[in-house]
C-alpha cells in the first residue's frame, strides 16, 4: 500500500492540545509529556504539578461510542471492587471517567510499573490462570450491552470482505489469498460447530504479554480497550507458545490456576486454533484500515508488499492444518 496524505485526526493531537485537554478536565499538568507505545489510541505519561504522573489515554476518534468506553470503565471498576489488581480510570473532578475536548475523548489512569511475566515458569503460568479465573468469575455475572461479541462474522468474514473491497491484496496474489482465507474460515466454522453452544462472557479480549505487568505481588492487566463478549479461551490461548506438546503443558498449568476460581468448559479447546486464525485475519485488516494514521506506515513499512501477503497465505495454510488436528487436552 502506498502512503496517503495524512488527514487523520491524530495529526491535530499536538503536545499543546494534550496539555490543554488535561487542564480542561481539571488536572494540573506540569508540561512533561512522554508518548507511550500505542497504535490504536494515543497514550501519554503526563507529569502533574502535584502528585505522581498520570497516564492519559486519548481514544481513537470514531472507534467506540461513549457508551462502549464507559462500559469498559465500569467493568474495570467492578473488577477493582472485587480486589482484582487491574488499573481502572481515575475520576475527574465532576465524578466522570471520560472527558471530551477538541473532538477527542480521554481518560486518565494511575501509573503502574512492572515487567513482562516469565511464562517459562509453571508457577507463573498457574498464577496467571488464577488471575484470569478471577476476572472471568466477574465477567460471567452479566453481559456487555454496548460492546460487541467476538465471532466469525466480525473477526473473520467482515475483515476479509473489507480487504477485498479495498483491493488491499496485490492482484497477482489475490486468487491464492482469497482461496486460502475462504478455506481457513471454513475451518473456523467447523471448529465452532465441534465446540457447540459455548458460553460467552466479558473478556479482557487482547490478553498478550504486552498487556500484562508483573510485580513481586503478581500480575495485573492493563489496556481493556478491546474488551468484549467472547468464549473464555480467548483470554487463555495467547499465553501459549511453541510446539503442540509445549502448549499442552502450558495450558494445563494455566487451567489448573484458572479453575481455582472459575470452571473451564473443555469444549472451548476446539476454538483455540480457530481464534488464532480469526486474530490473524482481523490483524491484517486492522493495519489496512488504519493506513491513513501516520503512525501506521511508519511502524509497518513492510505492510502491503508481496512478501507480506505471501507470508499471510502461508500462515493461514498452517492454521488450516492446525485446525484439523485434535484439540489440546486438559
Amino acid at each position: 500500500m502506498n502512503e496517503l496524505p495524512s488527514t487523520h485526526p491524530y495529526t491535530t493531537l499536538t503536545p499543546d492540545h494534550v496539555l490543554d485537554a488535561l487542564e480542561a478536565a481539571g488536572l494540573s499538568p506540569d508540561g512533561r509529556l512522554l508518548a507511550l507505545n500505542s497504535y490504536e489510541n494515543r497514550v501519554y505519561q503526563a507529569g502533574m504539578a502535584e502528585g505522581p504522573p498520570l497516564i492519559a489515554k486519548f481514544y481513537r476518534p470514531g472507534r467506540w461510542e461513549d457508551a462502549a468506553i464507559l462500559e469498559e470503565h465500569a467493568f474495570l471498576a467492578e473488577l477493582a471492587a472485587a480486589e482484582i489488581p487491574v488499573v481502572p480510570p481515575q475520576a475527574f473532578g465532576d465524578g466522570t471517567t471520560l472527558a471530551h475536548h477538541g473532538g477527542f475523548r480521554l481518560a486518565v489512569f494511575p501509573r503502574r510499573g512492572g515487567r513482562a511475566p516469565e511464562l517459562g515458569d509453571p508457577a507463573t503460568r498457574e498464577w496467571m490462570g488464577r488471575f484470569l479465573g478471577r476476572i472471568h468469575a466477574i465477567g460471567r455475572l452479566h453481559p456487555f450491552s454496548a460492546r460487541p461479541t467476538l465471532d466469525i462474522a466480525s473477526f473473520g468474514e467482515e475483515p476479509r470482505d473489507w480487504l477485498l473491497r479495498h483491493q488491499a491484496v496485490p492482484p497477482d496474489l489475490l486468487a491464492a489469498w482469497q482461496g486460502t482465507i475462504d478455506m481457513a474460515l471454513d475451518g473456523v466454522r467447523h471448529a465452532w460447530a465441534r465446540a457447540g453452544a459455548v458460553t460467552t462472557l466479558r473478556l479482557h479480549g487482547d490478553c498478550h504479554l504486552g498487556n500484562v505487568l508483573w510485580t513481586d505481588d503478581g500480575p495485573h492487566f492493563v489496556d481493556f480497550d478491546d474488551s468484549r463478549m467472547g468464549p473464555a479461551v480467548q483470554d487463555l490461548w495467547m499465553l501459549l507458545s511453541g510446539e503442540r506438546l509445549e502448549m499442552q503443558m502450558q495450558l494445563q498449568d494455566v487451567v489448573a490456576g484458572y479453575e481455582d476460581f472459575c470452571d473451564f468448559d473443555r469444549r472451548e479447546l476446539h476454538l483455540l486454533e480457530a481464534l488464532r486464525t480469526l486474530r490473524l485475519i482481523h490483524y491484517a485488516a486492522w493495519i489496512a484500515r488504519r493506513w491513513d494514521d501516520p503512525a501506521f506506515p511508519a511502524a509497518f513499512p513492510w505492510f502491503g508488499t508481496a512478501h507480506y501477503w505471501q507470508a499471510r497465505i502461508l500462515e493461514l495454510k498452517e492454521q488450516i492444518a492446525a485446525m484439523q488436528e485434535p484439540p489440546l487436552i486438559v
